[in-house]
């Protein structure tokens, strides 16, 4: 038994949920997500709860798989997802110019990146904040802007998440002077 697929998804008051087939559509006031089951899950609606249930041949680890993903779509259209991420490093700035998230990383050129829809990025001082309803999509943007720089151990210059901790390494040492009598 699956310890997360055997728990109901519970459906917030202002999230409503359509059912067709194998095709499972959440609206909700942040927007609307849909996605397919796997053939052998079944989702049934009871009340404020989503029940999801497994045919007899079907493996059972996509029991808490479906359940979690069905899980991120009520969160998504209810509350949305957020990324922080933090850019340490002299010079190194990051600004949001229309649809594009222009960066400086001490590289000979800046880099522009293109925000994919359904994605809103902000930029304050030092710190980008990703948006959005689809948790796949903005942790993947999120993870794709790290990958540019990632935080290095030395001086801990790069994008890091906020909620990252990043082992530090001592650099090296002056050579002692044995012998110099």
């Amino acid at each position: 038994m699956s310890k997360i697929g055997r728990k109901p998804v519970i459906v917030p008051d202002g999230v409503e949920i359509k059912i067709d087939g194998d095709v499972v559509k959440v609206k909700g006031e942040k927007g609307e997500l849909e996605r397919k089951l796997h053939p052998g899950v079944k989702v049934e609606q009871k009340d404020n709860m989503l029940v999801i249930s497994l045919g007899e041949s079907t493996d059972k680890r996509l029991w808490g798989l479906e359940r979690s993903l069905l899980n991120n779509l009520v969160i998504g259209v209810s509350k949305g997802f957020e990324k922080k991420l933090e850019v340490n490093g002299v010079g190194y700035r990051a600004a949001v110019a229309g649809k594009k998230v222009n960066l400086e990383l001490g590289y000979s050129h800046s880099i522009e990146m293109d925000i994919p829809e359904g994605v809103e990025v902000e930029v304050k001082k030092n710190l980008i904040t990703v948006r959005g309803i689809n948790k796949q999509i903005v942790g993947q943007f999120a993870a794709n802007l790290r990958s540019l720089r990632p935080p290095e151990p030395y001086k801990g210059k790069g994008i890091k998440y906020v909620d990252e901790h990043i082992i530090r390494k001592e650099g090296k040492k002056a050579a002692a002077t044995e012998g110099a009598e």
